[in-house]
């Protein structure tokens, strides 16, 4: 049998069959952020591309001419839109005389969700694309490689073998069968109960209304009014909003049905909108924006709102974005998430070992102290 390693500098390079069969194989739970839509819509649009600092350099296994394993990755001449932060690492790089920058990201631009990295259907197939990344960064003169959001199986099996562990903490709303809101609302303790009534009310009582669109349902007005939102906001929290408007539209035509668009009206205007993905079991909340601000209205839009169309839909996770303490006073829970990291300089790479070291006993001890926290009632399961 004949195995290869290649680079692919468009995700259109590949076909779209081979791609889904390995981000979404048969008998898993199906996660839209990975699949060949989204990324072409990323690729195609120009917001992932090489003049916005994302230029594809997907790397695919190949057995007897059929591909057998894939990473989504991107030659970068920067570190934004990428969630697990390495600025300090870069900065300090760059002060001792060393060049961070380009160097390579396997992960799903602006997207801090959880999925597989590694693409193949067993651990010696992985295991050959992640030796493959490193013989990448060399070739590439790349400083280093990062695999972020992946899989905690993935990241154990790879740790210690050229590869560094990171971990951070995001926070996820869970489903323990509830039929209704007021359900998951009898789960909670007295005050967090009482303290998310009143921030609906509130919302509720500026005279603002929610309608979920998806499926045909979209429309492009949806999206002019969406984009509007996301660039009024976008601009105001990171200066420059990573997505423009033909990857919305994009995502009209090809995958529309795995969207969830929550609209926000008052007095029958659009003011807010907020992006969610579908997946089989877990809704992914994205993005956000406003018009016009009301108390409460960021949690009812991206956080109650997404809880009601899960419990609806029978799904059992809600990941609301990254970061984010006050997402657990309202139910959603401290959950890790894992990285890895190569880097082609073994001062670097050792630098860095050691902050990683104290950094996990901090994300370990956060994790602990988060979860003495919980606003669940205690005999809650």
């Amino acid at each position: 049998m004949s195995q290869a390693l290649r680079t692919l500098g468009s995700i259109t390079d590949i076909p779209a069959a081979a791609w889904d069969g390995l981000a979404n194989p048969a008998g898993s739970p199906f996660n839209p952020l990975v699949s060949h839509a989204f990324l072409r819509a990323l690729e195609e649009s120009g917001s992932a591309a090489a003049k916005t600092g994302w230029a594809p350099l997907h790397l695919v296994l190949e057995e007897d001419g059929a591909i057998t394993g894939a990473a989504p990755c991107y030659l970068k001449s920067h570190s934004m839109g990428e969630y697990v932060f390495d600025h300090g690492w870069a900065d300090a790089f760059q002060r001792a005389g060393g060049s961070y920058y380009p160097k390579l990201q396997v992960a799903v631009p602006f997207t801090p969700v959880t999925g597989p990295r590694l693409m193949a259907a067993t651990p010696e197939r992985r295991s050959r694309l992640a030796h493959g990344l490193v013989a990448l960064t060399r070739q590439s003169g790349a400083s280093s490689v990062h695999l972020t959001f992946l899989p905690e199986a993935d990241w154990e099996a790879l740790g210690g073998s050229g590869f560094l562990q990171r971990q951070d903490i995001q926070f996820h709303w869970h489903n323990n069968g509830y039929r209704t809101f007021d359900d998951f609302l009898a789960s909670l303790s007295s005050n967090k109960r009482k303290n998310i009534r009143k921030e609906r009310r509130a919302v509720a009582d500026a005279g603002i209304t929610f309608e979920h669109a998806t499926g045909d349902d979209l429309r492009e007005g949806h999206w002019d009014h969406f984009f509007a939102c996301y660039m009024d906001t976008g601009s105001r929290k990171w200066g420059r909003p990573y997505l423009n408007r033909r990857f919305f539209s994009l995502l009209h035509e090809t995958m529309r049905q795995h969207v969830l668009l929550v609209l926000v009206r008052r007095g029958g205007k659009l003011i807010a909108g907020a992006i969610n993905f579908i997946g089989s079991e877990t809704l992914y909340g994205r993005n956000w924006g406003c018009l016009e601000d009301h108390p409460f209205l960021h949690f009812e839009a991206c956080y109650y709102q997404a809880i009601d169309f899960a419990i609806a839909r029978g799904l059992k996770v809600v990941e609301a974005g990254a970061q984010g303490e006050h997402k657990l006073a309202r139910g959603y829970l401290p959950v890790k998430t894992f990285s890895l990291h190569h880097f082609a300089h073994k001062g670097l790479a050792h630098a860095v070992a050691d902050y990683l070291e104290s950094e996990r006993a901090a994300i370990d001890h956060d994790q602990e102290a988060l979860a003495e926290h919980s606003p669940f009632r205690k005999e809650t399961p």
